[in-house]
């Protein structure tokens, strides 16, 4: 049943213990019906042999095999997970820069790395956390005694320290990174929660500052309108390493949302920095607010709001030049002199071929679908069919209705749409910049999207198993952390 190195002691009458070295193998025994140990070799005593003879032939024979090889020869040995010791990378990452030393070394920021290491490895609840994945899921001997309510107390003080801990790891991070802070991408998304009522009460957190309640209704962009929702904003680099987060309200615009960044950013004095948000923060105001002290942004633009976006750019002739294989730009200005506008349209071949045999295919379903469709009865209402193809997110936006009340394709639609088609359009206050490094530059933006996608599949940030605002705001401080640790790790180790 497979060989291995077996150890057995022997107690000498003067009290000492003489232990010996044996090569044996289990076979199974139909007499004791169990497995009995068969001796194959004997090495003697283990204080009168050449440790390195043993060294030798175990090295001998690991020589015809390597890495997954070696594992291989038992059948029955795989590597199923190796996060129980990747707590030794997070710390050493977590001293290097200098957590330990912001936080003050102690039992409060012994229990802060341990939520934060468990995040990052294992995630699991706080409670799960301190019941079982510390006692013995995992080797962290400072974390073993500590005691729930101090998990709990160490999530207050995490928020008592947070601006000057944001600010001292990224400076940190930037030394030992080298990040480029030139661009700083933002952007927001919800979490849900398993409730259903909204919060109303406001309550004084540990740091002195009431918080209004953070879990209320407002329109996700995950779609999950049928319960109160969470607004989180973070700003990473252009690696994806996070600068700093914010956590709103469920209700929050994400327009409303840049005034404070900006406010949070400008005392770092990051230099010459851009700001990148996609359509969502684009509007006058935020525009402005950007732009005061001489702040430089590179925003999109929503292309069907009616706006000189709509009417003036996508019509406007001009040619496009090309940037990288798929991607082409144009740039594009609006009004004169001061007050003038610098757009760039940006135009993928590939992505607009696949948009248009995807609206070839869903008109071929609609009218298949219509297909289907009896004349409406005079003085009666519309079908149940026509109802859901009317109201449809799908097929709505390509029918029109006759003078009869029959379902027609609305091919002047179809046509308004393909005018989209690998498009998008930004802008920017940054005449310094060319039309590539600004195309490039937010498309780079998906940096902030790889950071969503870690946070809610990786370091599964929700379910969130907290309803008190400061708590809920310190949950989220903790994946941020756990994400900057895995990004680091990541770069340095040129892997996912």
């Amino acid at each position: 049943m497979g060989m291995y190195l077996r150890e057995t002691k022997r107690r000498n009458a003067d009290g000492s213990v003489a232990r010996y070295y044996q090569l044996a193998e289990n076979e199974w025994s139909k007499e004791k019906g169990c497995a009995v140990a068969k001796v194959v070799y004997s090495f003697g005593r283990a204080d009168g042999l050449d440790a390195e003879k043993l060294k030798r032939l175990a090295k001998s024979i690991m020589r015809l095999f390597s890495g997954e090889e070696a594992l291989a020869v038992e059948p029955d040995v795989r590597v199923l997970d190796s996060w129980p010791y990747g707590g030794y990378v997070l710390e050493h990452l977590w001293n290097e820069l200098e957590i330990d030393r912001v936080l003050g070394r102690g039992r409060q920021e012994r229990a802060i790395f341990a939520m934060t290491a468990n995040r990052a490895l294992q995630p699991y609840s706080k409670l799960y956390c301190h019941q079982q994945w510390l006692k013995e899921e995992v080797f962290l001997p400072e974390g073993q005694d500590l005691a729930l309510h101090e998990l709990y107390r160490a999530m207050d003080y995490l928020l008592v320290k947070t601006t000057a801990l944001e600010e001292a790891v990224y400076f940190k991070m930037a030394d030992l990174m080298n990040a480029e802070v030139d661009l700083i991408f933002y952007d927001t998304t919800n979490i849900h929660f398993e409730i259903d009522e909204e919060d109303e009460a406001t309550i004084k957190g540990p740091d002195g500052i009431r918080r209004p309640p953070l879990r209320k209704r407002g329109r996700a962009k995950n779609r999950r309108d049928d319960a109160p929702l969470l607004t989180v904003g973070l700003a990473v680099t252009r690696d994806g390493l996070p600068v700093r987060s914010w956590v709103f309200p469920g209700n929050t615009h994400d327009g409303t949302t840049v005034e404070r960044v900006k406010a949070d950013l400008k005392g770092w004095k990051l230099g010459r920095c851009v700001f990148v948000g996609d359509a969502g923060m684009n509007s006058e105001e935020n525009r402005r607010e950007l732009a005061l002290g001489g702040g430089k942004y590179i925003l999109a633009s929503k292309m069907r709001g009616g706006d000189e976006v709509t009417k003036l750019l996508l019509t406007r002739p001009g040619r496009f030049k090309r940037v990288k294989e798929n991607l082409r730009v144009k740039e594009v200005w609006v009004g004169d002199g001061e007050r003038r506008r610098r757009y760039v349209v940006c135009h993928k071949p590939q992505e607009a071929g696949r948009q248009q045999q995807h609206r070839a295919r869903l008109i071929e379903l609609l009218e298949g679908e219509l297909a289907t469709l009896s004349a409406p009865a005079k003085g009666k209402g519309h079908s149940k069919l026509t109802c859901e193809l009317i109201t449809s997110e799908r097929f709505g936006r390509y029918l029109r209705r006759t003078t009869g009340g029959a379902l027609r394709i609305d091919r002047a639609a179809i046509r308004c749409e393909a005018r989209y088609d690998g498009k998008w359009v930004i802008t920017t206050n940054d005449d310094t910049l060319s039309v590539e490094d600004l195309a490039l530059g937010y498309k780079q933006l998906m940096r902030v999207e790889e950071c969503w996608r870690t946070m809610k599949t990786g370091l599964q940030i929700r379910p969130v198993h907290h309803w008190m605002p400061h708590r809920i705001e310190a949950h989220v401080k903790l994946c941020v952390l756990a994400l900057l640790l895995e990004r680091i790790a990541e770069i340095r180790a040129g892997d996912t």
